[in-house]
């Protein structure tokens, strides 16, 4: 999976226009970044990188290229 389409499937839980996201926005200001799409988060990781994440991991990310980095060696650019 590239960058473009790993921000699409963000795109898609956060509920934003397609191309939006850049990697630079801080997951906090997004009011629909709740517990549903945490959920929602985690099991696309599961479904398409094959990666199980810790909620623990998951809690320190701060913005959206913060979950790029959960995925070292599968997102490439």
């Amino acid at each position: 999976m590239n960058k473009r389409q790993f921000y699409d499937e963000v795109e898609n839980i956060l509920e934003v226009p397609s191309g939006s996201l850049k990697g630079d926005e801080v997951l906090k200001d997004f009011e629909q970044w709740d517990s549903l799409a945490v959920l929602s988060f985690i099991a696309m990781a599961d479904a398409t990188l094959q990666t199980l994440i810790s909620s623990r991991d998951l809690a320190k990310c701060q913005n959206v290229a913060d979950l790029v980095g959960l995925f070292p060696g599968k997102i490439t650019d």
